[in-house]
């Protein structure tokens, strides 16, 4: 496989650490539409922060003919004559959440009209089961006026990626992988193989990996629900809902999951997709959406608490000064997608208090573009607040000395009990 070509196609959080490890061994053709994250992958930079400055230089080519090495374009002429296409496009939901499949579709144009015969189309977005060969399949035969399994091939390998993890990188992550023939399947398996050192699954068919990527996740958001549960009982009880884990902990089988505001391109989206599909069976899903309404009504129920705290402070809460650390949808990782710190956010300004946002991890235009709110990268010198909440367990936060935040009055509300100090709450 020394002359195998690979067009990688979407470079953010998923696209781009697959596309530097396939360069590594491969000719890798990375394409995006967008221009400025070209622009700035080009010069050797990674606003997501996923993969480090040096790996990426290491592997940037200057020129898209080369037998190793990453090349970032938007030129989809550049695209042409690969041998694989793998697609790691987002797949969000609408506000409604439905799934939508525009940037799939559209990434699947795309790859159809550059495609030639004997190639083969992976697809790493999350889906429904069926969408591959359903929906994403239709679209590379109108669009390359090729024929599926006979002049083209699909694989589907769900990505695993974990956004800010340094530790469960892409390559320490076992790769399920699967084909649209028996030959296609060894074929995606030996690919990723080959550079995914915690090895490779091979499914017996495109509908079992996608059907595994969406429960992945789903579960995750059910368990992490269950304690979400616990908190609002045990906060009823005057029970600390951590400490309640770390006893239930001590049990050999017992697993760790602990509360919080759920957010995120995967957890808080993957078990729509599932129960879109179930329900398209006639088949209305009672447990997976349960979950859902549980760690969506999250947001809601963070805010009323610390406002209820506050009132106990006699703290006048209209015009009251509230600052919120983390606006990211989770530690140590600047991704703001599908964050539900927002609806703490909102929900705090309902009742006409001053919000401030502060995270050092995210970039301040990212959150004004999302979301249309400022957000701070660095606090200011001499502030005081009537109210604090840690929505996000980052780092940083650990060390900051509250008692310059706080008036002698002021709530210190620390959702997911990172502090060793005493708080006046936390779920």
């Amino acid at each position: 496989m020394s002359k195998t070509k690979i067009a990688v196609i979407g470079l953010g959080y998923v696209g781009l650490p697959l596309a530097q490890l396939l360069a590594t061994k491969y000719g890798v053709i990375g394409f995006d539409i967008n221009d400025k994250r070209i622009s700035e992958l080009k010069k050797g930079n990674d606003h997501t922060l996923e993969v480090e400055e040096e790996m990426l230089n290491v592997v940037l080519s200057p020129t898209p003919k080369m037998k190793k090495g990453l090349f970032c374009t938007n030129n989809v002429d550049h695209i042409k004559e690969c041998h694989f296409y793998i697609i790691t496009v987002p797949t969000p939901v609408d506000k409604a959440n439905k799934p939508v499949l525009t940037a799939l579709l559209n990434a699947s144009k795309t790859v159809g009209a550059a495609l030639n015969k004997g190639a083969i189309v992976i697809y790493e977005s999350t889906v429904y089961p069926g969408a591959t060969e359903e929906e994403c399949v239709p679209v590379l035969e109108k669009a390359s006026g090729l024929g599926y399994n006979q002049d083209f091939f699909v694989g589907y390998s769900p990505e695993r990626i974990n956004p800010g993890d340094k530790k469960h990188t892409i390559d320490k992550i076992l790769k399920v992988t699967s084909g649209s023939t028996l030959e296609t399947a060894k074929k995606v398996d030996s690919l990723y193989s080959s550079v995914i050192t915690a090895g490779t699954y091979l499914a017996p068919s495109i509908k079992v990996a996608e059907a595994a990527k969406v429960i992945e996740n789903s579960q995750r958001d059910i368990n992490i629900a269950f304690v979400n549960e616990l908190a609002k009982i045990f906060g009823l009880m005057n029970i600390d809902t951590h400490e309640v884990l770390k006893a239930a902990g001590t049990k050999w089988n017992f697993l760790p999951f602990t509360p919080g505001l759920v957010g995120g391109h995967c957890i808080g989206v993957d078990p729509y997709y599932l129960a879109q599909k179930a329900q398209a069976y006639g088949y209305h899903p009672e447990v997976i959406l349960a979950g859902r309404r549980m760690n969506d009504s999250m947001g809601q129920y963070v805010s009323a608490e610390l406002i209820k705290l506050m009132v106990t402070k006699n703290i006048k809460i209209k015009g009251a000064h509230i600052l919120v650390m983390g606006i990211t949808f989770k530690e140590n990782c600047p991704d703001v997608r599908n964050t539900k710190v927002v609806d703490v956010i909102e929900n705090l300004k309902s009742f006409s208090t001053k919000v401030s946002v502060y995270d050092p991890w995210a970039a301040p235009k990212e959150v004004a573009e999302e979301y249309g709110f400022t957000s701070l990268q660095e606090l200011p010198g001499g502030e005081t607040y009537d109210a604090i909440v840690l929505t996000v367990a980052h780092s940083e936060f650990k060390s900051i000395s509250y008692d310059k935040l706080l008036k002698s009055t002021s709530v210190l509300y620390d959702v997911k009990g990172i502090l060793d100090q005493a708080v006046d709450g936390r779920l």
